[in-house]
C-alpha cells in the first residue's frame, strides 16, 4: 500500500520504517505508537528529502523530547560556529534543531543541515522571507510568502513553525485589548505588521489549505505558531492567547482532515500556577496534538539565569501535558548564545524533560535515577560520572577540590553519612573524628 504521511501510513496500518524506530527507542509496542499517530496524538517529523535523519516520535505519553534553536544573524554571522553548535547539541541529546537565521545565505545553511544533520530540522519561513526578497516588508506579496514555504519543504525541513492562528480576527482582538508587552513573537509581529500595512488577510491563514497540500506532498509537520504567546507574566493566559489557541484547534482538524501531522505552539511567559490548566486548556481544544512550549518562563526578573526559570516552568508543562521543549539558554533576552550557553541551555531542558518523564511515568525514566542511586550507595565515583547528566562537569568539580580519602568528598570527609552507614550496616566500627 501507498502512502502520503506518517499519518496517512497509520491510518492504513501501515508500519513504516520511521514508525519501527521510533517505537524502539520508546520501549513501546509499534502498534500501540501507530494508533497514536493515527488520531494525531504522536508525530514523526520527517522530511522525505532529509535522508540523514534518526526519526524522533513526538507526543504527551512518549519521552519527553528538546529542540535547539540556532542559526546565523546581522550581529553574529559565522556558519562554522553554528554548525559547531549544531553538533555540539546532537552530542548533548537534542532530538530537534530549529533554524532561525535571519541573515545573508540561509539556504545554503539549511540545506547543509538537512544533508548532515541526524536530528529533526525544523525553520520559520516569515524570517526566511524577509531575508530572500531583500525588500520592504510590506511589499512582499501574499504568493511570495507561500513560495518560501515551499522552498523550505524542497530544502528538506521536517516541520515549520508557521504562524497561521493570527487573523485579521485575532489581531482586532489584540488591538482592542492591549497587552503590557503586545506581541513578542518574532514570526507574529512580522505578520501582524505586514497584515496592518497592506490591510489583508494573514496568507497563511488565508492560504491554508495551499500550505497543508505542501506539508503533504513532503511529508512536513506543520507547527501551527503561537504569535500571541505571553511575554510576561502579566500577559498570560489573556483573550489573545486563549482565542489564538481555538483557532489553532480548529486549524489542527483542518490538517489532519489531509492527513497532515501536527503540533501547537505554546507559552511563553507563565505563572507557575497557571501552567497546568493551560496544558489542560490545550489538550481539548487541540484534541491532543503535541504541544510545543517555550519554557514556559515563570519569572520575568531573571536575564542570566532564563534557563533555569524555563526549566521550571518546563518541567511542569511536560509532567501535565507538554511533549516538546524549546530549551531556553541563559543568553535569552540578551543575545545571540554561546556554545557555553547552548550546552547550559540543553542540560536544564533536559533535566526538565526527564524530571518530567518520570512524573508522568514514561517507561524506563526513573531506572536511570535508580542506576545514579545505587552508584552513590557504593561510592563508586567513576560511574557516578558515568551515568549522570553532563559527565565532564562532574568530574571537573572533584577534580577541583580533590578530597584527602578517595571514598569522600571534599565537603564531608569522614563526615560522609554514606560511608559511614555502610560500615555500621556491615559490622564495622566508625570513629570518623579520628580517622
Amino acid at each position: 500500500m501507498e502512502y502520503t504521511t506518517q499519518m496517512d501510513a497509520a491510518r492504513k496500518g501501515i508500519i513504516t520504517k520511521e514508525m519501527e524506530i521510533a517505537a524502539k527507542k520508546e520501549n513501546m509496542d509499534v502498534k500501540e505508537l501507530m494508533e497514536y499517530m493515527a488520531k494525531g496524538q504522536v508525530i514523526i517529523p520527517c522530511n522525505k528529502l532529509h535522508t540523514s535523519i534518526e526519526p524522533n516520535a513526538i507526543g504527551s505519553m512518549l519521552k519527553t523530547k528538546i529542540n535547539v534553536n540556532l542559526g546565523i544573524s546581522r550581529d553574529w554571522k559565522d556558519m562554522d560556529m553554528e554548525i559547531e553548535k549544531v553538533n555540539n547539541a546532537v552530542k548533548m541529546g537534542a532530538e530537534s534543531i530549529m533554524d532561525l537565521s535571519s541573515y545573508g545565505d540561509t539556504r545554503t545553511f539549511r540545506k547543509r543541515l538537512t544533508k548532515e544533520c541526524p536530528a529533526m530540522i525544523g525553520t520559520v519561513p516569515i524570517y526566511d522571507a524577509v531575508v530572500y526578497y531583500h525588500k520592504p516588508l510590506k511589499e512582499i506579496t501574499s504568493k511570495e510568502w507561500i513560495d518560501i514555504v515551499r522552498m523550505h519543504a524542497e530544502d528538506g525541513v521536517d516541520f515549520m513553525t508557521i504562524h497561521c492562528g493570527i487573523n485579521k480576527a485575532t489581531a482586532g482582538r489584540f488591538k482592542a485589548n492591549r497587552r503590557l508587552t503586545n506581541i513578542v513573537s518574532r514570526g507574529g509581529s512580522i505578520i501582524f505588521a505586514w497584515m496592518e500595512m497592506t490591510g489583508e488577510e494573514n496568507p497563511f491563514y488565508e492560504h491554508y489549505d495551499e500550505i497543508l497540500d505542501i506539508c503533504r506532498e513532503y511529508d512536513i509537520t506543520m507547527s501551527l505558531g503561537d504569535a500571541c504567546r505571553p511575554g510576561c507574566l502579566k500577559d498570560a493566559s489573556d483573550i489573545s492567547q486563549i482565542e489564538e489557541l481555538v483557532t489553532l484547534g480548529e486549524l489542527t482538524a483542518r490538517a489532519w482532515e489531509k492527513d497532515v501531522q501536527v503540533m501547537v505552539e505554546g507559552p511563553g511567559h507563565m505563572p507557575m500556577n497557571q501552567i497546568a490548566a493551560n496544558m489542560e486548556i490545550q489538550k481539548t481544544i487541540c484534541k491532543g496534538a503535541p504541544f510545543y512550549v517555550l519554557g514556559p518562563l515563570v519569572t520575568d526578573i531573571a536575564p542570566g539565569y532564563d534557563h533555569i526559570t524555563a526549566a521550571i516552568g518546563g518541567a511542569i508543562a511536560a509532567a501535565s501535558g507538554a511533549s516538546f521543549l524549546c530549551y531556553v539558554t541563559p543568553a535569552e533576552h540578551l543575545r545571540l548564545p554561546s556554545l557555553d550557553d547552548v550546552k547550559e541551555g540543553i542540560i536544564a531542558s533536559r533535566i526538565a524533560a526527564h524530571a518530567a518523564d518520570i512524573a508522568k511515568g514514561v517507561k524506563g525514566a526513573i531506572e536511570w535515577d535508580h542506576q545514579m542511586s545505587l552508584a552513590r550507595k557504593k561510592l563508586d565515583w567513576e560511574e557516578m560520572f558515568d551515568i549522570c547528566i553532563d559527565p565532564e562537569k562532574a568530574r571537573r568539580y572533584r577534580a577541583e577540590a580533590k578530597p584527602e580519602k578517595e571514598d569522600t568528598c571534599s565537603m564531608c570527609g569522614n563526615f560522609c553519612a554514606v560511608k559511614n552507614m555502610n560500615r555500621i550496616l556491615d559490622g564495622e566500627i566508625v570513629n570518623i573524628y579520628d580517622e
